[in-house]
């Protein structure tokens, strides 16, 4: 997950980059005579790895515009929190500076997705988001999963 716009210029630019290297091996591949389902074995892990990180952007681009993905039963909520952090367009720094704790905490915090959190502590870092969430429960039949 990218989670700041540093990580997400890196990512950019990597992409450009991987879309140039993944051409050039195709090329020489083609120019030693492989066939192009063997030129397709041969460039897969490349490409599969690019595509993750075409996501990776794109799902950063997509918080950067407020979209988010649905909470089920607080499973993801780390992700959530900085998703939100994203979509405010505020600072690892700025969110320590208004928890009033250090900046490594933030980054520690995010790079472990909240891993742990207190509800409490959610609460909080929603609260110098400035944002709200609401929830709906649904009933499910028992045995249904």
């Amino acid at each position: 997950m990218i989670r700041n716009d540093t990580e997400y210029r890196r990512a950019v630019e990597r992409v450009r980059a991987e879309d140039a290297r993944i051409q050039a091996q195709k090329d020489e591949l083609k120019a030693m005579g492989l066939s192009r389902a063997q030129i397709t074995r041969a460039t897969d892990p490349l490409v599969s790895f690019h595509l993750q990180l075409v996501e990776e952007v794109e799902a950063y681009e997509r918080l950067q515009r407020g979209e988010f993905d649905i909470l089920t039963n607080l499973g993801g909520l780390g992700c959530l929190l900085i998703s939100l952090r994203i979509a405010k367009g505020i600072t690892q720094t700025e969110l320590a500076e208004r928890l009033g704790v250090h900046m490594s905490q933030i980054s520690r915090d995010e790079r472990n997705e909240y891993h742990g959190i207190t509800l409490e502590r959610a609460q909080r870092v929603l609260e110098a988001l400035g944002v709200q969430v609401m929830s709906r429960v649904e009933q499910l039949e028992i045995g249904a999963v």
